[in-house]
């Protein structure tokens, strides 16, 4: 089994695959695409990106494996790099500059070290467990805010695909409650930015219906070294085998749920 590495021993080499991805995606064009299902695709930068910080990656820490959202999961063990190459792909296509790199450094399926790069805004975050999270040398803090009526709530992405109709139910409803309670909702289209900036204070909670690691990872342990409480829909810690993503300042974190709980209760009352 391999041990537990200091977490902050390994953040530099994080950074420095990131600060490699992060130049490919400011210097080049996005190229052909790819589609990958129902309004969804990859670009041709995504994947230059993958593999570049694959390959860096394996000279630098070659007994570690590797999962990247495009080309899937090379090598096991306990430790695991996992990348998104282009959060925000369909902003990142349309020259919306709220789009990132998401890399983040699993330990038995808990992130340990997380770096989050938005190029187009010239902003990096980082943390390590343990150490705290930090956008340069600025130590990153959640806000203070208390009531949702004072509360800027970012949403994730509206479900695609095979089951969207019904797995939208949910988040239509929230969106509705939501609507009537927080001073405003914001849908930014990158789960990256989104935990980052909750942990930076700009937005008071993030909440995904959803859970995929190269989307999530980075930013969970980002935000938690931040103050943040992650949980799933039920208030239980978030984990790899979550169902959601929700990221709040401590004070909000019941009135999220109740608002959750709200929501999953009148779709149930809908469909007797």
């Amino acid at each position: 089994m391999t041990s537990t590495p200091a977490p902050a021993s390994l953040l530099p080499t994080a950074l420095e695959a990131v600060a490699l991805a992060s130049d490919l995606m400011r210097t080049r064009v996005p190229g052909l695409l790819t589609a990958k299902g129902d309004r969804d695709m990859a670009s041709e930068v995504d994947y230059a990106i993958e593999r570049a910080v694959r390959d860096h990656l394996r000279t630098q820490t070659p007994d570690i494996a590797f999962l990247g959202e495009e080309e899937g999961k090379r090598g096991t063990g306990d430790l695991m790099w996992v990348l998104d190459p282009v959060d925000g792909t369909a902003n990142y296509v349309r020259n919306l500059p709220l789009c990132g790199i998401s890399l983040a450094l699993l330990h038995q399926g808990r992130p340990i070290v997380g770096v989050i790069d938005l190029p187009f805004l010239g902003t990096r975050y980082h943390a390590a467990h343990g150490i705290g999270a930090y956008q340069a040398d600025r130590r990153l803090q959640v806000s203070m805010t208390t009531d949702l009526k004072d509360a800027i709530v970012a949403l994730g992405d509206y479900a695609v695909g095979e089951g969207a109709e019904t797995e939208n139910r949910l988040r239509l409803a929230l969106t509705e409650r939501l609507a009537a309670r927080v001073q405003r909702i914001r849908m930014l289209g990158s789960a990256a930015l989104d935990l980052a900036w909750v942990a930076d204070g700009k937005l008071d909670a993030a909440i995904m219906l959803s859970n995929k690691p190269w989307d999530t990872a980075a930013g969970v342990l980002i935000a938690r070294e931040a103050g943040a409480a992650v949980i799933d829909t039920d208030g239980t810690d978030h984990t790899l085998t979550s169902t959601a993503t929700i990221a709040t300042t401590p004070n909000l974190t019941d009135q999220v749920t109740t608002l959750i709980q709200e929501s999953r209760e009148h779709i149930l009352h809908e469909l007797k």
